[in-house]
C-alpha cells in the first residue's frame, strides 16, 4: 500500500488470520467517551461531533443513553434528524422504559447489554443466570417488534465462562439479534486471549461479532485487532480513546492498523482523523498528549539527529506511513539532540544563503535549544529571518556590551547598559515604564541623543511559557531617518534590545552614506 512503511513480518500474520472483507467502526464517543471523569458535552457539541463522526465515515454513532433524560432523547433525536448517512443508535439495559426512550429519540439502532458475569450477577444485578437470561430474550424481542436493529452485549463477558456466552448470544440470535457484541468491560483481556474468545464464538454463532475493549492495561487496540483477526466484523472505539478508567480503544489507533498494517477495509476516511481528533479534543477538554499515537503533536515530529538525518534523506527511515495519510504532517523539531546537520539540511531546503548565514543560523538555534523545551520548525524560519535581515557583525557601528536590568512588583523598571559606539564605550541608565522602555532610554541616554520609537511589535512564534518571540521595531532620529530591526530569541526584553540595537545600527549608515 503506497505511503505505508510496515514490516514484512506481519506478512504470515495477515494469511493465517481470519479476517473479514470490511470492518464496520461503531463509534461510541458520545457515549462510553462522554462517561470520561469531568467530560459532558452539550447537546449543540453533541452533534457537531457527530456530523464530523460521519464526515470521518463512521458506520454507526452510539449517540448517548437516552433513558438518562428528556435532554438526552431529545439530543440523539437531534442525531437521527440531521441527514447522518451512518446508522444512529442508543445504549439500552434489558428494561422495557430504556428501549422505550430509544424508540422514542428514533435510533436506527438498539444496543442492549446485560451483565453475564458471576461478580455482576450477584453482586450487581442480584439476579441468577436464567433470570438475566430471560431479560435479554425480552428485551430482543421488544427491539425487534418495533423494526429496529438490536445489538446484543453481555456485560463483562470477559470474565463470563464461555459456555454461558454461547448460551446467552445463541438465545437472543433466535429471538432476531442482528448483531453480538463482545465488551471487555474493565480490560482485562491480552491479545491471544482475544483471539481465542472471539474464533470461539465465531464456530458457535451466525451473526456478526463485535467487539468493545476497555484499556486499562493499555492493550484495547491491540485486544481489537486480535479480536478482528479472529473475523469481529465490527469493533467499538472512541476519538482520543476517550472512556471511563483507562479509556476505550481509540479510533485513530485501530483503523490505521487496520489499514495499513493488515490491508483490512473500513469507511473511514483516514485524512480527517486529526480533524476529528481536535474537535474532540476541543469539546472534551482533555488535552491529548503530545505522544499520542496517530494524531499527537508529535506523532510525526523528529529531534534526535540521526533521526532527523534518516527521515529526511528517506522518510520511511523513521515513519511507518505518511503523516498525510492521517491528516498529519511531518515536522522537524530542532532541539538540544538535533545535529547540526539537520538544522542546516532544513534552512538550505527552504531558504537560499551564504554557508556564513547557514552556520550562524544553526550556531543560534543550537543556543537556544539549551534554554527551550523544543524548537519548531517556525521558530527556526524566525532565526533565519533575523539572519536575513541583520547586519554582519563586523559592519555595526553600534554595539550592546553589556545590560543590567531590574524590575519588580514594587520597583520601578531600571536599566544600565554599556554601548561601544565607534570603539568608544560609553555606559548608561535609564528607568521606564517597564524593562524594554528602561533599556532603550539608558541606550538613549549612552546615544547622548533622541530616538524615538514609532512602532513596537512582538509575536509569540509558538505555543507555550517557553515559546520563542520575535520583537520588530522601527525607529526615527532627530533628522527623520528611519530603520527597522528584528530581533528573535527567548527572553522578550533581550529580544526587545537586539531588534533596537538593529534598528540603531541602520540609522548610523544611512547617516554616513
Amino acid at each position: 500500500m503506497e505511503g505505508v512503511f510496515v514490516s514484512e513480518f506481519i506478512r504470515p500474520i495477515r494469511e493465517k488470520a481470519n479476517f473479514p472483507e470490511r470492518v464496520y467502526v461503531f463509534d461510541t464517543t458520545l457515549r462510553d467517551g462522554e462517561q470520561t471523569p469531568g467530560v459532558c458535552f452539550t447537546p449543540d457539541e453533541k452533534v457537531e461531533i457527530a456530523k464530523k463522526l460521519d464526515e470521518l465515515g463512521v458506520d454507526v454513532i452510539e449517540g448517548g443513553f437516552p433513558v438518562n433524560s428528556e435532554e438526552e432523547i431529545e439530543t440523539v433525536r437531534r442525531i437521527k434528524e440531521s441527514g447522518l448517512r451512518a446508522k444512529v443508535c442508543g445504549l439500552a439495559r434489558c428494561v422495557i422504559a430504556d428501549i422505550d426512550a430509544c424508540i422514542k429519540a428514533n435510533v436506527d439502532r438498539v444496543h442492549i447489554f446485560i451483565a453475564t458475569s458471576d461478580t455482576h450477577l450477584k453482586y450487581k444485578l442480584r439476579m441468577d443466570e436464567n433470570k438475566a437470561l430471560e431479560q435479554a430474550i425480552a428485551a430482543t424481542e421488544y427491539v425487534k417488534s418495533h423494526g429496529l436493529e438490536c445489538e446484543f452485549s453481555c456485560e463483562d463477558a470477559t470474565r463470563t465462562p464461555l459456555d454461558r456466552l454461547i448460551r446467552f448470544y445463541k438465545s437472543v440470535e433466535e429471538y432476531g439479534a442482528d448483531i453480538h457484541n463482545v465488551p471487555d468491560t474493565v480490560g482485562v483481556m491480552e491479545p491471544e486471549a482475544m483471539f481465542y474468545l472471539i474464533s470461539s464464538l465465531k464456530r458457535e454463532l451466525k451473526k456478526p461479532i463485535s467487539v468493545h475493549c476497555h484499556n486499562d492495561f493499555g492493550m484495547a487496540v491491540a485486544n481489537t485487532l486480535a479480536g478482528v483477526k479472529a473475523g469481529a466484523a465490527q469493533v467499538h472505539t472512541t476519538v482520543n480513546g476517550l472512556g471511563e478508567r483507562g479509556g476505550n480503544a481509540s479510533v485513530e489507533q485501530t483503523v490505521a492498523a487496520l489499514t495499513a498494517m493488515y490491508n483490512v477495509k473500513t469507511n473511514i476516511r483516514l485524512n480527517l482523523l486529526k480533524e476529528t481528533s481536535r474537535l474532540v479534543e476541543k469539546y472534551s477538554m482533555i488535552k491529548l498528549m503530545p505522544n499520542f499515537p496517530i494524531v499527537g503533536d508529535n506523532a510525526f515530529a523528529h529531534e534526535a539527529g540521526i533521526h532527523v538525518h534518516g527521515v529526511l534523506a528517506k522518510a520511511e527511515s523513521y515513519e511507518p506511513l505518511t503523516p498525510e495519510m492521517v491528516g498529519q504532517r511531518r515536522r522537524i523539531v530542532m532541539g538540544k539532540h538535533t545535529g547540526k546537520h539537520a538544522v542546516a539540511s532544513f534552512v538550505k531546503e527552504k531558504f537560499n544563503l551564504t554557508e556564513d548565514q547557514i552556520k550562524e543560523v544553526v550556531e543560534k538555534v543550537k543556543s537556544l535549544a539549551v534554554h527551550k523545551k523544543k524548537i519548531i520548525e517556525d521558530d527556526v524560519v524566525a532565526v533565519v529571518e533575523g539572519v536575513l535581515g541583520s547586519i554582519p557583525e563586523s559592519e555595526k557601528i553600534v554595539r550592546l556590551d553589556e545590560a543590567l536590568i531590574i524590575t519588580g512588583n514594587k520597583i520601578t523598571p531600571t536599566a544600565s547598559v554599556q554601548i561601544t559606539i565607534d570603539n568608544i564605550k560609553k555606559i548608561a541608565a535609564g528607568v521606564g515604564t517597564g524593562p524594554v522602555d528602561a533599556v532603550a532610554k539608558a541606550i538613549q541616554s549612552a546615544l547622548g541623543e533622541e530616538i524615538r520609537l514609532l512602532n513596537y511589535k512582538l509575536e509569540a512564534i509558538s505555543g507555550g511559557t517557553d515559546s520563542l518571540c520575535s520583537v520588530e521595531v522601527t525607529v526615527e532620529d532627530k533628522e527623520g531617518r528611519t530603520a527597522m530591526g528584528i530581533g528573535v530569541g527567548g527572553d522578550i526584553v533581550m529580544a526587545s534590545v537586539n531588534a533596537l540595537m538593529e534598528s540603531l545600527n541602520r540609522i548610523y549608515r544611512k547617516r554616513r552614506t
